[in-house]
């Protein structure tokens, strides 16, 4: 990778910027807090250089702080003279008319956003092909209160990049067997989707469109949290922020949150099943987001200097 100097913009919009050291250098207490400890994400940093990712993934379930280191090696990056790009699944996702198309003709669930299925996963290949290829690349950005894309004039942007960083919730997770599918995880599918018509298409769309985003993820870091039940506490604290930021925007009530979490349980518990075994790094999280310890890299994940294609 080049030391060429990161030119402005090339961070993608809306990126949380990385977080300044804490003022008597004691170790953060986590991404709720203040971000990571710098050490983690210089060590992060340094995986992806050392793997020659030109596309370095980092996958944590909802307010794992995923999004925050994503930002943090972004910004390390930076110092060090690379240029970087930051993309989300979530940048990814359908427009609510599209969506909504989706609820009438297949099944209401999926008029809302974040499982599978609701993403335009073609789209996210082809930027990552144009970053991967030097090329310059646009790429929508979604507005989370107002439930909605922005605009093609207000989407993100960068030109020739040294390192893409793609963050998200259920990165490179296997589709279920379609046994599982027929016991309902949580209320919410035993009353909303009692034939399983929903989960069906959401799991059909899991082996389906995203194999061919996750062949783009050179290597994978998941942060792993104690466990599902902490995600709602967790993305609670991340609406409660972007409240925060936002005061004119109304944001989603307790009910409302837990509802949209239970969106997600399935596919997450199928991540926290699985991803320990398919991510090159795995680090356990505890509760209050802290790094506790990484577990040993999957086997044939050892760096190698060579850089992966999307047909590998």
């Amino acid at each position: 990778m080049s030391s060429r100097l990161h030119p402005p913009g090339s961070i993608g919009p809306g990126s949380i910027g990385p977080s300044a050291p804490a003022a008597d250098g004691a170790k953060r207490t986590g991404p709720a807090a203040s971000g990571f400890d710098q050490a983690f994400v210089a060590a992060a940093l340094d995986d992806a250089l050392a793997a020659e990712a030109r596309v370095y993934a980092i996958c944590g379930l909802q307010g794992s702080g995923k999004s925050t280191l994503a930002a943090q090696i972004a910004g390390l990056a930076r110092q060090r003279g690379l240029r970087c790009a930051v993309l989300s699944i979530d940048d990814f996702y359908l427009g609510r008319r599209e969506r909504l198309r989706l609820a009438r003709e297949v099944h209401p669930l999926l008029a809302s956003r974040g499982p599978p299925g609701t993403h335009d996963a073609a789209l996210a290949c082809s930027v990552l092909d144009r970053l991967r290829e030097g090329a310059p690349a646009r790429w929508p950005r979604f507005d989370k209160l107002r439930d909605t894309r922005l605009p093609p004039s207000r989407w993100a942007r960068a030109d020739a990049v040294d390192l893409v960083l793609f963050e998200g919730w259920f990165l490179k997770t296997p589709a279920q067997d379609a046994a599982a599918l027929a016991a309902p995880v949580n209320a919410l599918e035993r009353e909303h989707d009692p034939h399983g018509v929903w989960r069906d298409y959401c799991n059909r769309a899991l082996a389906g469109d995203y194999p061919p985003l996750w062949a783009r993820l050179d290597r994978l870091l998941f942060l792993q949290p104690p466990g599902f039940e902490v995600v709602a506490q967790w993305r609670w604290q991340q609406e409660q922020a972007m409240q925060r930021r936002r005061p004119q925007c109304r944001a989603m009530d307790r009910a409302q949150l837990e509802r949209f979490v239970a969106l997600f349980e399935r596919v997450s518990r199928q991540a926290l099943a699985h991803l320990p075994g398919l991510a090159e790094r795995c680090v356990r999280l505890d509760a209050a987001r802290r790094p506790l310890a990484e577990s040993a890299p999957r086997a044939g994940s050892a760096v190698t200097g060579r850089r992966r294609s999307p047909s590998d």
